[in-house]
């Protein structure tokens, strides 16, 4: 009995969909670990942080699509973190989930104020990737 040789994948197959990868920020553990699970489970690719100092120095715009922050954390805020994020990288997407939206909202690219679902969020991270090319 010979084994049949495997089928080759069709030359006129679309190539694999783009895994967007999130740099979520919140200081609030169970929010952080909720909402890191809640993405990971539509095929996110989540790195966490747990302040706005720690995000920036994880931060690659490279590596990182979108920015999800919460607002009011110790140290720096997310406003402060969306603001020196777009220095770095302009065309990096930010989506704020807070209870507490800033006043200056010019570096944050879409705010979903608390409370609400985290299908808003994924909403918010799909409708903002489909307004941007993907990286190369």
């Amino acid at each position: 009995m010979t084994k049949q040789p495997h089928a080759s994948h069709p030359a006129g197959k679309p190539p694999a969909a783009r895994v967007t990868t999130v740099l979520l920020v919140d200081d609030n553990d169970d929010t952080r670990i909720l909402t890191k699970w809640f993405l990971d489970n539509f095929g996110f690719v989540v790195d966490s942080a747990r302040s706005a100092q720690e995000a920036l120095a994880r931060f690659d715009p490279k590596t990182h699509d979108v920015i999800l922050t919460d607002n009011s954390m110790p140290g720096m805020t997310g406003q402060e973190l969306a603001h020196v994020a777009k220095l770095r990288s302009p065309s990096t997407g930010v989506v704020m989930f807070t209870g507490n939206p800033p006043i200056d909202q010019s570096c944050i690219d879409r705010v979903i104020a608390k409370p609400a679902s985290l299908l808003d969020v994924k909403e918010a991270i799909d409708s903002l990737m489909g307004e941007k090319p993907a990286k190369q």
